[in-house]
């Protein structure tokens, strides 16, 4: 479905499959994904991220745009606000700009974070219910 430097403004959804969704290294995707399952992003996303499961941001992997997840792994960088349920992780050379809502978050001395940082499970949720009632 996704080929090398394929672009789409187009919002994507994965279905409830059990395997995970890969965005490759070399592939750009503008528009919101949301997916059930697992999604892995080691290209280049200019949009927001959905996923009820894990989000993993690799080692070449770039996100202009907010990440909502039950978990997170980042290697990657990512412009924008994160929102994760459970464990946030900021590993390597990691580079976030923008805040996060965790519920947990793990930081390694080599990643970089710039933003302000809300944890626990009560912020997550207060958070995630003003943003939808902003939408509205």
């Amino acid at each position: 479905m996704f080929n090398n430097n394929n672009k789409s403004d187009r919002h994507f959804s994965s279905g409830s499959g059990s395997g995970a969704t890969i965005i490759s290294t070399g592939t750009t995707v503008k528009g919101d994904i949301s997916s059930d399952g697992d999604f892995r992003i080691d290209g280049t996303i200019e949009g927001n991220i959905t996923s009820n499961a894990k989000i993993v941001i690799g080692h070449s992997g770039i996100v202009q745009g907010d990440l909502l997840g039950q978990q997170a792994d980042i290697v990657g960088k990512v412009n924008g606000n994160i929102r994760v349920k459970d464990l946030l992780q900021l590993r390597g050379d990691a580079v976030v700009n923008g805040n996060i809502y965790a519920g947990k978050l793990q930081v390694e001395p080599s990643a970089t974070f710039n933003g302000q940082c809300f944890m626990g499970a009560n912020v997550v949720e207060m958070n995630n219910n003003e943003s939808q009632t902003a939408l509205q």
